[in-house]
């Protein structure tokens, strides 16, 4: 599904990417962890096409994704921060990304499933934080993508509106999909990534399941064996 060969990334001398290699080829949910700064979101927007490598090649599905802007029509992206446009209001915003995209969605399902229905009307620039970010979620599972990258997808979320993701997630695994997540919330993570992919300074120091952090660390959960990872990643 994905496949990054020797990619290098420098924003003017901070080098963000260095060499980095990855393959995903099967479903499954795969958690990007690391430090601020480790290289997590430019290697999400590299995969995007958000960012351009300095040197490397990205394949997604079988194709280069140099020059090929048509892959970008087989992920859903649910950014970290979504700067929706203020004026729009949540049904105008919804129907946009729907004419956009032309495809079958289950928009209605998912906005009642977020009971959204009293906001629909209402601009976006006057939602909480939280409502925004359960329409961004909307967005994202609106459609039937095969992979899908989710930048911290919790934040803002009530313990209900939260259990609704997790089941989404797992939805969209059974489904054979192929899942990117990032977050610091290390519960949330040990409860739904199959692989855990850590980055620290543009490369990628542990790439396995949880039980094989776990015992690589002689950690008994997530994130203990994160934090001993992160403090001493060359005794790992």
């Amino acid at each position: 599904m994905i496949k990054i060969e020797n990619l290098h990334k420098k924003f003017g001398k901070n080098k963000v990417l260095s060499g980095l290699d990855l393959s995903i080829e099967k479903s499954g949910i795969f958690a990007v962890l690391g430090p601020n700064g480790s290289g997590k979101t430019t290697l999400i927007k590299t995969i995007l096409g958000m960012v351009v490598p300095d040197e490397g090649r990205i394949m997604v599905g079988d194709k280069p994704i140099k020059g090929n802007w048509k892959y970008r029509q087989e992920i859903d992206y649910l950014p970290q921060i979504a700067n929706f446009p203020g004026n729009l209001k949540v049904r105008e915003l919804i129907r946009m990304i729907k004419d956009l995209r032309q495809v079958p969605s289950e928009a209605e399902k998912l906005i009642s499933l977020f009971k959204l229905e009293p906001f629909l009307d209402k601009k976006l620039a006057t939602l909480s934080g939280g409502t925004k970010q359960k329409v961004n979620i909307v967005l994202t599972f609106m459609f039937d993508s095969p992979l899908l990258i989710l930048d911290e997808p919790t934040t803002g979320l009530d313990p209900a509106s939260l259990i609704h993701l997790k089941q989404l997630i797992k939805r969209e695994k059974d489904n054979g999909k192929t899942i990117l997540i990032t977050s610091h919330i290390m519960h949330f993570v040990a409860e739904v990534a199959d692989t855990i992919i850590y980055l620290l300074e543009g490369e990628i120091y542990f790439n396995g399941s949880i039980a094989a952090l776990q015992q690589k660390t002689q950690q008994t959960d997530l994130e203990h064996a994160i934090a001993a990872i992160a403090t001493s990643p060359t005794d790992v």
